[in-house]
């Protein structure tokens, strides 16, 4: 069946239609064009995001009308059906063929491809290549606000401007004003096997009755005019032979019979309908007045604005038995509940059941995170237990919520069907989505709800569950996935040794906000609740109040080393009296990973290191770097200092900051940021992407592409794109640096560990054999390696047999500073070259 229906949600994997009389339907993310499937299906096979590949909601808005053909009509287990669409111009346009196209004819289209000066059009008849030029599109794309371009996959109502070579070329049109004034007329020829809904055509009125009127159109179609689609301002009005202006709003493939609306909304080609205002949807109303009544359907009712209402026969009342005909007369006053709105029908559907209009939730939207609710338990899974909260509204207890303890068996606590009180951890209304919890001490809480960082004043108490507990401490989450960190020291009035052995996950306890900064969602909390707030010695550096000394990025400052800490130092700018305190990331001490952790391992507190360039002033701290490429970068302006100077092709220095299975996110000095995919990432095949970037790491990157509207950046790393030319003279320059810093390494050793220094790849020295792994490798020692791990590998013993006990001739291959491992080599072919 063809029907003309109306989005009223959009979502990542379907779309919500609203179709004539009351009815909904949805259509899978599948079912939108052969071309869109086709990407989908690649994105699948491949692993990683397509660039071509927009969501659902980047090509559908709610309001929109589009024509769709029924898939199928699924019942679910507790009787409900659904409507499965689908919108593919392939089955929608089936009853069409080449020779029948003709010009005028309005059909729907769907984006196949984008080309230089315009769009192939799926148009779903074979043998038929339609083509939209750019010119005809301009309006459009400029209306509905989704991008500089039409998407793949993007669904069109099309205007046949011209048919060539009997229907094998046709050109099209989108243009709002093109497509408003389209009629249907008899020369375009359309038969009962091709009559597509949306069409608007002239018809005469036939015949009126009570529920409807009978109409004919196109010389000889008959057509059937609803009450519910009769124009309001007219109905009373209508009389047979008069010439009314009607939209095709469904047709039956087997009765044949074809629905119409004389509603104005509907009466030009790419109209939309009116919307409910938000705040009516779920409003009581305490009289409305019975227009008209239908046994068969239910009953139409004025409300108090004067719009019309309609309940269906079992929203009349409680139960069947209960039902009164008689209390349903022209004229009778009711109280009712607008429980939805009909985009199709433009009417609201209200109900008269007393538990409807008792009830506290409607929808989604009506509940809010805090909220104490009632519910039924409806399933129990490994994850945890589904609950109803009211009709159509379902909520998740994850299982580490179900009780304020973890249970084992859950089973044994709960039946299907018992009546739960939960409170709302977290709701989603645009993905449906309903998190609680029944832990007593929780819903039970009196204290305030913290369920936004901006809420986190310092002093607050509230209760909130622990989610991690670590020797670091115990990460607690709180409402709406708010969560910070109870450090070691605020554990509790004795000092915690181990954490994890005193806190368990999902414990409920007391907190205290110490700090917050909601704009990095950090969140600093004691269970210590008689301290006071600011004990904040080791969230921060210095606070911003004392930092009156502002910087520039890419200014370059001398710096002394205050305090080493597990992930960077913090640092005092020598420059001026103010002692201004910074901090410098453990992996910007040096553009090569393995160099910065030696690096720091290596400095002292105390020590000055000279030419720190300024990066950043995230929040109240100053960032240093020290990664030579990136200062050479800034100091030669070869950087953007905002998204708009951004151009394809550039090519950029900066550093990994967050490596992830999809792809790698790079940052740029003065902050802008962008994503490698997984397929842009190398030029080998990357399976897992931690196996080729670290957080931290310098790159050189080549912009690909950028899109202005979402301030997106997408970047090449392949080694073969982001060459500036002189890959070897590139090349040298990096090998150089990283002697020069090596080198440096080696003076601060001398400081702490002057054995370390005398142990250089290329000297030969004679060790004593301590012991043969099972592995065939060899340990060994000597007085001129002590507190060094010597290891030879089986490879690297040559042809030698060697037992523990006999001193040998070894050649020094590599050492690691950092783990004090030194690897040597017993093969002649190494010893015996000169030194």
């Amino acid at each position: 069946m063809l029907l003309l229906g109306c989005i009223k949600e959009v979502s990542a994997y379907e779309l919500a239609l609203s179709l004539p009389n009351g009815l909904s339907g949805f259509v899978p993310v599948t079912q939108i064009s052969d071309a869109y499937s086709k990407l989908l299906s690649k994105q699948v096979a491949q692993g990683e995001l397509l660039q071509e590949l927009h969501s659902l909601p980047d090509m559908f808005s709610p309001g929109t009308l589009v024509r769709c053909i029924v898939s199928s009509i699924e019942k679910s287990d507790d009787g409900r059906r659904s409507v499965k669409l689908s919108i593919d111009p392939k089955k929608v346009n089936k009853g069409l063929n080449a020779t029948a196209l003709a010009a005028g004819m309005l059909l729907s289209g769907s984006v196949l491809s984008v080309e230089d000066h315009g769009y192939l059009i799926d148009i779903g008849v074979t043998g038929s290549h339609a083509f939209l030029p750019l010119q005809k599109a301009k309006n459009y794309i400029k209306a509905v606000k989704k991008g500089p371009d039409l998407k793949i996959g993007q669904n069109l109502n099309c205007l046949i401007v011209e048919v060539k070579n009997e229907g094998r070329v046709v050109s099209l049109s989108i243009d709002r004003s093109e497509v408003a004034a389209a009629i249907a007329t008899e020369k375009q020829n359309w038969a009962l096997s091709n009559l597509l809904p949306g069409l608007v055509v002239k018809a005469r009125v036939q015949k009126v009755a009570p529920l409807g009127m009978k109409v004919t159109f196109l010389s000889y179609f008959t057509g059937i005019v609803d009450f519910m689609h009769m124009d309001p301002e007219k109905s009373m009005s209508y009389s047979p032979d008069q010439v009314v202006k009607a939209c095709v709003l469904s047709v039956h493939p087997t009765s044949r019979v074809v629905r119409l609306t004389l509603r104005p909304p509907f009466l030009h080609g790419g109209g939309a309908p009116r919307q409910l205002p938000g705040q009516r949807l779920g409003a009581v109303l305490e009289e409305a007045t019975v227009k008209a009544f239908y046994k068969q359907f239910g009953a139409v009712f004025e409300l108090d604005d004067g719009t019309l209402g309609f309940a269906r026969l079992k929203h009349l009342s409680k139960t069947r038995k209960s039902f009164k005909p008689g209390a349903f007369k022209e004229g009778c006053k009711h109280k009712c509940r607008i429980i939805d709105y009909s985009l199709m029908d433009e009417m609201c559907i209200v109900s008269l059941k007393h538990q409807v209009i008792e009830a506290q939730f409607l929808q989604y939207q009506d509940i809010h995170t805090g909220d104490v609710v009632q519910g039924k338990v409806l399933s129990l899974k490994p994850i945890g237990m589904q609950v109803k909260v009211a009709d159509g509204i379902r909520g998740l207890v994850p299982s580490l919520h179900l009780s304020d303890v973890i249970l084992k068996q859950p089973e044994k606590k709960f039946n299907i069907g018992d009546e739960v009180k939960c409170r709302v951890l977290e709701c989603n209304p645009e993905g449906k989505k309903l998190i609680l919890t029944l832990k007593k001490s929780l819903v039970q809480s009196k204290l305030p709800v913290l369920s936004h960082y901006e809420d986190a004043k310092p002093g607050l108490i509230t209760h909130g569950f622990v989610v991690c507990a670590r020797e670091f401490g115990c990460i607690v989450k709180f409402y709406n996935d708010v969560k910070g960190l109870v450090p070691k020291n605020e554990l509790g009035s004795e000092p915690v040794s181990c954490p994890e052995k005193v806190f368990y996950e999902g414990q409920v306890l007391k907190v205290m906000v110490l700090k917050c900064e909601p704009q990095q969602e950090r969140l600093l909390l004691s269970f210590r609740l008689s301290s006071k707030p600011g004990s904040e010695d080791k969230w921060k550096c210095t606070p911003r109040e004392k930092q009156e000394v502002k910087y520039q990025i890419g200014e370059i400052v001398d710096v002394k080393i205050l305090k080493k800490k597990d992930n960077g130092l913090e640092v005092s700018i020598l420059e001026g009296e103010d002692n201004v305190v910074a901090w410098i990331p453990t992996q910007h001490l040096s553009d090569f990973v393995a160099t910065s952790k030696l690096l720091w391992h290596c400095l002292r507190e105390g020590d000055v290191l000279p030419g720190v360039m300024y990066l950043s002033d995230k929040g109240e701290h100053i960032i240093l770097s020290r990664k030579s490429a990136v200062i050479s970068a800034v100091q030669e302006e070869q950087v953007v200092r905002s998204f708009s100077e951004i151009q394809p092709g550039m090519l950029l220095t900066g550093y990994v900051r967050n490596v992830m299975p999809f792809g790698v996110f790079v940052e740029f000095p003065f902050g802008v940021t962008g994503l490698a995919p997984k397929v842009s990432m190398s030029d080998k095949f990357v399976t897992d992407t931690k196996d080729h970037f670290v957080v931290g790491q310098t790159v050189i990157a080549k912009v690909m592409s950028i899109d202005e509207e979402k301030q997106r950046v997408l970047l090449n790393l392949k080694v073969s794109e982001c060459s500036s030319g002189d890959s070897a003279a590139e090349s040298f320059d990096l090998l150089n640096q990283y002697f020069k810093e090596l080198k440096e390494i080696r003076q601060l050793l001398k400081r702490g560990e002057p054995s370390i220094c005398e142990m250089v790849p290329g000297k030969r020295m004679h060790l004593v054999v301590q012991d043969v792994r099972e592995d065939g490798s060899a340990l060994f020692s000597g007085s001129s390696v002590t507190g060094f791990t010597v290891t030879a590998t089986r490879y690297h013993l040559g042809d030698k047999n060697v037992a523990p006990g006999e001193k040998r001739k070894v050649f020094v291959l590599h050492v690691d500073a950092l783990t004090s491992e030194v690897y040597v080599s017993l093969r002649e072919e190494l010893l015996k070259q000169r030194p």
